[in-house]
């Protein structure tokens, strides 16, 4: 009975209306924020609410019925479970300020859609890459800082005061949001080789380290996607191997009927001859 239960919850009809319900809740949430909306529709739009509650909690209970203690093994199952948990918190009392999370039920969507959770999946394998890029980019960030800090902190404290302005500051910069006008050319203004500082940090931080980011992601993405194919191509040829050997045995049941007809047929004829000398 679980495994029919269970093949039943993972099913593409069980999986769509959970789906569907996803997205009307998400568009349930979204219609909340609406003070007009809000009031007018709020006993249906709770009652909706309640429904979609109802629905992932006897999703989710069905799964640990199943599954057990194996349904802890899967990081999505767990997930999931935190979502559905933070959805039934009190709308009263110190565990109120969880009710503001109930948006991230959106987030099931990723569990959800088979291709999203691939998606995910392979932006997760990225993370080793992509934390060494983050350090790099820290590392950077710390040099830059420390430099900023010493040959702008005196004349522009607000900037480059300490370390931790300076670091605000480089991050503005490296958006590349108003850094020419807002920062560097007033700087410029007073440090006329302040160039080399600025224009080098743009060309590692903004250019060279964020493009690695993308890099990363990218040559994942593809992983992922030559992974795929591989896959196609392994059950496509699983699938020929096992259509070859089923007209093969075929082939065989054939050759060993004719074989069985042909030996039947001397007798049958030397029994007729005999009935005929007779």
């Amino acid at each position: 009975m679980r495994e029919r239960l269970a093949a039943w919850i993972e099913s593409p009809p069980v999986q769509r209306f959970i789906i569907t319900l996803i997205v009307i809740n998400a568009v349930a949430l979204g219609l909340e924020t609406s003070a007009s909306l809000s009031a007018a529709y709020h006993k249906p739009l709770s009652l909706l609410e309640t429904f979609i509650i109802s629905i992932f909690t006897v999703e989710i209970l069905i799964k640990l019925f199943c599954y057990r203690l194996r349904f802890f093994n899967d990081g999505w199952n767990v997930m999931d479970l935190a979502i559905v948990a933070i959805s039934l918190a009190p709308a009263a009392g110190p565990l109120a300020i969880l009710r503001s999370l109930r948006i991230l039920r959106v987030l099931r969507l990723l569990s959800t859609v088979p291709r999203l959770r691939a998606l995910t999946e392979s932006l997760l394998s990225a993370i080793p890459s992509i934390g060494w890029i983050t350090f790099m980019l820290g590392l950077v960030f710390y040099i830059f800082g420390v430099l900023g800090t010493e040959l702008f902190g005196e004349r522009f404290p607000e900037w480059f005061g300490n370390l931790g302005a300076s670091v605000y500051t480089l991050f503005q910069i490296m958006t590349l949001e108003s850094w020419s006008m807002g920062i560097a050319r007033p700087v410029m203004d007073v440090y006329p080789f302040a160039w080399l500082y600025f224009v080098p940090f743009i060309l590692i931080s903004a250019f060279t380290i964020l493009n690695l980011f993308v890099g990363v992601i990218v040559n994942s993405m593809q992983a992922l996607h030559w992974e795929e194919e591989e896959t196609k191509r392994e059950e496509s040829d699983a699938l020929a191997h096992a259509e070859r050997e089923e007209l093969l045995a075929l082939v065989r049941d054939t050759a060993q009927r004719v074989r069985r007809l042909e030996a039947a047929r001397p007798e049958v004829s030397n029994d007729s001859n005999g009935s005929s000398g007779g």
